[in-house]
């Protein structure tokens, strides 16, 4: 990133001259060769560590040493008949956390094969779109999963967590015990891997729209594994840490952390198959960990405990996913004052972090993404005008450094349209930066409700309704009001859409709509009220605590 040498505000990072904020943390220094796999870059890195992953259920510890010949063993087997893995060749791996993951990962790339994931929890229908979308040539499940590939016939399959069976599926090749089981090959020609070529397809969550293939490269990973270390102080030198792995694998946010890029510290790091509050808390205390990455229902669900929970050594907890609010972060504090809390944002499509608060001192400023991650410029443009604004301002934000995407997979135009000018990514988020270089993300561009003209920001409204002391949990969505004419429902035009709310009760509230309604109508301006309000018993969120809103629509106009 060519940093300039005037006119950049120190204070806020901003240059006037052509209306881009730049980081203001140091940058981090990224490999020169261009022929290098992110698999190659980790094993070269120098570290004290010893222990590389924990399975916490089974203590099974699993060291760097047993770690690296496993990636051999298995890059050894793929590359052989009759599997014959080849660049670009794309690997599916469907699987829950565990220790095989990082393994699998890690060989695939080694290769310059692709590798792309998928959530265990989504339908035959869902993987099968996927397949077909990125058509791998080889899947690694678990035997329960295996009914979530009927849709693809013809894929072989390696099993992770069993032995072949006489009566099994004819799609299952080997299982991965077996593959680990080969003696790498030192005489086996490596093939080049360039920093350019690609390295993994995760989809896109969907939140917004249709569920796209996010190309990274190698360059991409070696870029966030940089920035993921600097962020945790675990560059050489440092003394490893223990985390938790509480957060899915196959997301970006747990392959960044776990399958990469904290294997380049030494730190160990501690597998949970599925989260469960008691086994975390377990986990904890008889592992010794200092860092747990979660996603903020996690951090909610920790907060409304009765009593404070054990949690031994634990130094640190990093939320991801979805911004935390005031109230919650000082009820944590509150109830875990010797536990710091540290904040990220990003995007699949930036391989992870692009913003974060590093030091609690950075996250007490409540409200905030954090600071630009290093190497990151950005800009924050008006939606309408395209025009750039200044410190303060609120615009769509756009991204450009080392980590952002090569591209939509075989899709020319979602390309087109997210990345633009000399490489820069268009987020989709309504944000802005202050006079200190603080990264504030009000709402999705796609979620604002358009109230006659005025554009109304959702998250605004949910987090004045989360300050009512009767009110759990909030949602607010853009509803498309009725109006009767001669017996007949029609749209109300004037309006438009309407701020509709959902809400979940407290234990014991006695919440009205006309309560509430009054509630916010004495805080915001008149376009900006609620007009309607539902109850729910829950409100729908992705794994990553991210509101469902789509599905709250979809509900509200059932009802119509």
């Amino acid at each position: 990133m060519a940093y300039p040498r005037t006119g950049v505000d120190r204070r806020s990072g901003f240059c006037a001259a052509n209306s881009t904020f730049y980081s203001k943390r140091e940058p981090v220094a990224l490999p020169s060769d261009p022929n290098l796999s992110v698999t190659a870059f980790l094993a070269s890195r120098r570290h004290s560590g010893t222990t590389a992953f924990i399975d916490a259920a089974s203590g099974r510890r699993i060291s760097f040493p047993e770690l690296w010949r496993s990636v051999a063993s298995l890059s050894t087997a793929l590359a052989s008949p009759p599997l014959s893995v080849r660049k670009p060749s794309v690997v599916l791996l469907l699987s829950p956390n565990s220790h095989h993951f990082p393994v699998v990962s890690l060989a695939v790339m080694s290769l310059g094969a692709v590798l792309t994931t998928t959530n265990p929890l989504n339908t035959p229908h869902e993987i099968g779109r996927q397949v077909a979308n990125s058509c791998p040539v080889l899947a690694f499940t678990t035997r329960g999963l295996i009914p979530k590939l009927s849709h693809s016939p013809d894929l072989r399959i390696v099993l992770l967590d069993d032995s072949r069976r006489p009566s099994d599926d004819l799609r299952i090749v080997a299982s991965v015990d077996e593959l680990i089981a080969t003696e790498p090959d030192p005489d086996r020609t490596a093939v080049t891997v360039s920093q350019d070529d690609t390295a993994t397809m995760l989809y896109s969550s969907g939140t917004t729209g249709t569920s796209k293939g996010v190309v990274a490269t190698h360059r991409n990973l070696i870029s966030m594994v940089q920035i993921v270390l600097n962020r945790f102080k675990l560059q050489d030198g440092a003394g490893p840490e223990t985390f938790i792995c509480t957060v899915p694998t196959f997301h970006v946010f747990g392959l960044v952390a776990f399958a990469t890029g904290l294997l380049g510290s030494g730190s160990t790091v501690v597998v949970l198959s599925k989260f469960e509050l008691g086994e975390m808390v377990r986990a904890i205390n008889e592992f010794g960990a200092t860092y747990l990455p979660l996603v903020p229902p996690i951090l909610v669900a920790m907060t409304n405990q009765p009593r404070p929970l054990p949690l031994g050594r634990l130094q640190k907890v990093l939320s991801g996913g979805a911004p935390l609010s005031r109230e919650v972060i000082e009820g944590f504090r509150e109830k875990y004052p010797g536990v710091e809390i540290l904040q990220g944002y990003g995007l699949t499509e930036t391989t992870g972090i692009g913003a974060s608060t590093d030091s609690a001192e950075e996250s007490r400023r409540y409200g905030t993404a954090g600071m630009l991650s290093p190497n990151t410029e950005a800009r924050i443009v008006d939606p309408d005008s395209g025009v750039a604004l200044p410190v303060n301002r609120t615009g769509e934000l756009w991204l450009r450094g080392p980590y952002v995407m090569k591209e939509y997979f075989n899709n020319t135009e979602a390309t087109r349209t997210t990345l633009v000018d000399d490489g820069w990514l268009r987020t989709g988020d309504l944000c802005y930066i202050d006079e200190d270089g603080y990264l504030f993300v009000v709402d999705r561009l796609k979620e604002l409700i358009k109230y006659k003209g005025y554009q109304v920001a959702p998250a605004e409204l949910e987090a004045l309704l989360l300050t009512h002391p009767d009110i759990l949990d909030a949602a607010v969505i853009p509803y498309i009001n009725l109006i009767y004419q001669n017996f007949v429902k029609y749209p109300d035009e004037e309006a438009g859409q309407i701020p509709m709310a959902y809400l979940v009760r407290k234990d014991g509230g006695n919440l009205t709509e006309k309560t509430i309604m009054a509630f916010i109508a004495r805080q915001v301006a008149p376009y900006k009220r609620i007009r309607k309000v539902a109850f729910i018993s829950a409100i729908p969120k992705n794994s990553s605590g991210k509101i469902l809103r789509k599905d709250l629509v979809k509900l509200a106009a059932s009802k119509l």
